[in-house]
């Protein structure tokens, strides 16, 4: 894919009517660049075709959404330690030959438990990027046993990929707080727990860039509308 140049516009406004901590939507302004097909093999064609029905094998670099919400963009507060615990395992799971969710994110140390839906075997490879944090490369069965990471150095978009299926990936940004959320697919995004003051918040997409703002958290709400216009 090209360069682009990507100009961001961003709107903040104070909330009356939105649930506690920050919430608010990203959303895509510009001509959304073409995905490429994929190159599935047969067995994985089929797996896709079964997980999703009537649909074309593309990556998956820009989510755009209904109103123009961008998915898959990291939204978090700078400034603040601690927050809200996770809760549970962080689950990744591998579907129709693709990593679902495609881009997420945990906490530190958390465990990040990989599933494999598929009838296909597939090797779950992470390469990390910050020192300290492990590199693995482990096969799975097809519907095998969960195979478990673990990261105690905080790194956004830490790639997982498949080496047997090369257009495998996954993206999970491991962070040392609590005060963060991706977009889902119509770009909305909500972060419990913030207490009142005023914050830096920060959005940053993989292939769009990213952006910063302040916000001010009033009575444990604010409301936050960010556009990442693409010229």
């Amino acid at each position: 894919m090209k360069n682009c140049l990507f100009a961001v516009v961003v709107a903040v406004s104070a909330a009356t009517a939105v649930a506690d901590g920050v919430s608010g939507v990203v959303k895509f302004k510009g001509t959304q660049p073409a995905e490429r097909a994929l190159p599935l093999d047969p067995a994985c064609g089929a797996s896709f075709k079964k997980v999703n029905p009537g649909a074309k094998p593309t990556t998956r670099f820009f989510v755009v959404g209904k109103d123009g919400g961008f998915g898959d963009v990291l939204v978090q507060i700078k400034g603040l330690s601690g927050g809200p615990a996770p809760s549970g395992k962080h689950v990744l799971d591998q579907k129709g030959c693709e990593y679902i969710p495609y881009v997420s994110a945990c906490r530190a140390g958390q465990a990040i438990s990989v599933l494999n839906s598929d009838p296909v075997l597939h090797n779950v490879h992470p390469q990390p990027a910050v020192s300290g944090n492990k590199e693995y490369n482990k096969a799975q069965l097809p519907h095998g046993p969960a195979l478990d990471f673990q990261y105690d150095q905080p790194e956004e978009f830490l790639k997982f990929k498949c080496d047997v299926h090369p257009w495998m990936f996954s993206y999970i940004s491991v962070m040392d707080h609590g005060y963060f959320a991706v977009t889902d697919e119509n770009g909305k995004f909500s972060i419990a727990g913030v207490p009142d003051g005023t914050y830096e918040l920060l959005a940053r997409h993989r292939k769009a860039g990213e952006t910063s703002q302040k916000v001010t958290v009033k009575g444990g709400k604010a409301d936050v509308s960010l556009t990442l216009e693409l010229k």
